[in-house]
């Protein structure tokens, strides 16, 4: 009970620390956050609260914003359920945000045929619906810089490396450790197609949200069938159980590998020093030694202004949370450059979006060289279809352990491609792309 009295405490007051701000002034850009700091999945995501809002509140601060123009930054507590992402969702879209940023694929999934009606775009950032990457048919709707579906396919590509070749995977059993949610089930169709074109074995192994950490019976019957290699969609708690698991098993931690959202530091120390091996797929740089994080520390950190952490600062899932601020920011600033306008709207950040155009000097330029690829959108491409990497545990920190890896967009694309049209199939009265394709001036 004491225990219990503790964490609600706690609760109130991260709740009394990001009380809502108020709606966005006529001379400043509204950016809404769709977060959760508590329930079963707020070990993930206080790091990318907390990262998302340190790098926006570091550009008020050191630059008084974009463009000249301060921004508003709200953040809605959705606990990571579908139903209180929606109703944040109606809290919001009428204090004309530049965009949504849902953090949750079962939320983005509702939102979607909302997204052109409403005109606010969606950004779900290396996650939500795969086909999203398809512009011509969901032009309101972003997933930079990679979809689950490319992230499957560099695991595959990584496999079929350590194994001596794709046609070396004819006959081996793969098995996927999965969230039994939207999110957790994305990559399946990909790895289903994959399994039929190179001969491997797919073994499923779902794991409902209430038994996250009681995952006993799924790596029995991994032991069971001992499956060669190992992917890993979790989320939340559900990560360092896995990982824990694997290791009471006797799993080849080198042979277990993490989507990007199974790759946080707490999710590799779940399994303690037996964990050293395991791997995870990301997209952006690890630790804080890069401009962008000492411009953060100095502006933010060091002012008192951050809720994390400071002994954490720099792990992964906080500079996922910093990648995903700078998607915004940059997305703003295209929209500024596109338009003409200072104070953009969602209409005008839909342009910014699709314009985006992150090259290797204006990373530099925002101290992130070295820390992310550079990114490219398009009408058609919403997603880029970005390189990414491996990163392995050595038993107390991430190391990167391999280049940066294209995914299979030969393969992968015509698959994103026929699950649009599949999608517009069903959804009946699904609208034709009406919206001008916007180009950076």
């Amino acid at each position: 009970m004491k225990r219990h009295l503790i964490m609600a405490g706690a609760a109130l007051l991260v709740a009394a620390s990001f009380a809502p701000a108020p709606a966005a002034a006529q001379d400043s850009i509204y950016v809404p956050l769709m977060t959760y700091r508590t329930g079963p999945y707020a070990g993930s995501g206080i790091p990318i609260a907390d990262g998302m809002r340190d790098y926006l509140t570091m550009l008020n601060e050191r630059d008084g914003g974009i463009g000249g123009v301060k921004l508003t930054v709200e953040e809605c507590e959705t606990g990571y359920d579908t139903k209180k992402g929606v109703e944040c969702y109606e809290q919001i879209k009428g204090k004309n945000p530049v965009m949504n940023n849902p953090y949750s694929t079962g939320v983005t999934l509702q939102l979607i045929p909302r997204a052109a009606v409403d005109k606010i775009p969606i950004l779900s950032m290396a996650y939500g619906l795969s086909a999203a990457a398809v512009g011509d048919t969901f032009p309101w709707v972003f997933n930079p810089p990679v979809t689950y579906w490319d992230g499957a396919s560099v695991f595959v590509e990584h496999v079929a490396q350590k194994e001596g070749g794709l046609d070396k995977l004819k006959g081996k059993k793969i098995g996927l450790v999965y969230l039994d949610v939207p999110y957790g089930k994305e990559p399946i169709p990909l790895l289903e197609a994959l399994s039929k074109r190179y001969g491997f074995e797919l073994k499923l192994y779902p794991v409902a949200a209430q038994e996250m950490q009681n995952q006993g019976s799924q790596w029995l019957n991994i032991r069971r069938d001992r499956p060669d290699w190992i992917y890993l969609q979790g989320w939340g708690a559900m990560n360092p159980t896995a990982v824990k698991e694997a290791t009471k098993i006797g799993f080849k931690m080198d042979h277990m590998v993490g989507v990007w959202w199974a790759g946080s530091d707490d999710d590799a120390r779940g399994g303690g020093m037996e964990a050293k091996g395991y791997k995870s797929l990301n997209f952006h740089g690890y630790g804080p030694n890069f401009p962008v994080l000492q411009d953060i520390k100095k502006y933010v950190v060091d002012t008192g202004k951050s809720q994390f952490p400071k002994e954490k600062f720099g792990e992964n899932l906080y500079n996922r949370g910093v990648y995903n601020a700078m998607l915004i920011a940059e997305a703003i600033r295209a929209a500024q450059k596109v338009t003409g306008k200072k104070v953009v709207n969602g209409e005008d950040t839909r342009k910014g979006l699709e314009a985006l155009n992150i090259t290797e000097a204006r990373l530099k330029e925002m101290g992130m060289e070295g820390f992310a690829a550079p990114l490219n959108l398009a009408c058609s491409d919403h997603s880029g279809h970005n390189k990414v990497y491996i990163l392995e545990w050595n038993g107390t920190k991430w190391q990167k352990s391999t280049d940066w890896t294209s995914p299979m967009k030969d393969v992968v694309r015509p698959l994103l491609e026929a699950a649009a049209k599949d999608y517009v199939e069903k959804n009946a009265g699904w609208p034709k792309r009406s919206e001008a394709c916007a180009k950076a001036s």
